[in-house]
């Protein structure tokens, strides 16, 4: 199971995003991560630069509400490039902006709404989105299961599994503690999203700042592979 760490707080990139990259990149992090919303377009080019410069892979995670902002989050995602495109559900919509690159798209499976962002939808539908999303061409999905307003997040983790058979799983949003990481790898998830519970320095107790937070992260997540 891979972490991604998310230069997040809030579901908004940080401001001070390229300090806190150079503070954790001697850790060893090769997964990145950030929002479309937060900082200035010149300063998500100079971050994507900088993830790619340290050989590291770029993840843009879209958080716009409708299908129009969505879109054009999906073309500036392009445009950087990013490696990896998170979010949106208008699939059949996403990938003709997406053909002819590299980008790997992991749509959100269920129906997430608001800001920050909350996840409707039952286990079956889960499986289903991901059925269909796997079928129209998707890499995989972005579950926010500890978004879940609907449904027990470890059920729709596992509904996810069953409905993307070889595709790939991020489970994002929400986790903060080391507990969840050992109980999503149990499950067969790929991959996980972390931002927030760092930034506010909730995973580790015993660790001050957004590097120390992390690399507690990175080791519980070592332990685990």
């Amino acid at each position: 199971m891979k972490l991604i760490f998310m230069l997040t707080h809030n579901d908004r990139t940080v401001e001070h995003c390229l300090d806190v990259l150079e503070a954790v990149l001697p850790l060893g992090i090769r997964d990145i991560g950030f929002k479309d919303i937060g900082v200035a377009p010149d300063i998500l080019h100079a971050l994507n630069q900088r993830i790619h410069a340290a050989g590291a892979t770029s993840y843009l995670e879209i958080v716009s509400e409708t299908p129009q902002a969505c879109l054009q989050s999906v073309r500036a995602g392009r445009d950087l490039p990013v490696d990896r495109l998170l979010g949106g559900t208008d699939v059949e919509s996403v990938l003709p902006v997406l053909a002819g690159s590299d980008i790997a798209y992991f749509p959100f499976a269920g129906f997430p709404k608001g800001h920050p962002t909350q996840l409707a939808g039952g286990p079956e539908e889960i499986a289903e989105h991901c059925r269909a999303f796997m079928a129209a061409g998707a890499a995989g999905v972005d579950l926010l299961a500890y978004r879940a307003v609907d449904a027990d997040p470890l059920d729709l983790v596992r509904a996810a599994r069953e409905g993307l058979g070889n595709g790939e799983l991020i489970v994002a949003g929400s986790i903060s503690g080391s507990e969840q990481l050992h109980r999503l790898h149990d499950l067969g998830v790929d991959a996980v999203t972390i931002g927030t519970a760092l930034f506010a320095e909730d995973y580790a107790d015993a660790r001050s700042g957004v590097a120390a937070q992390l690399e507690a992260a990175l080791e519980t997540v070592a332990a685990l592979n």
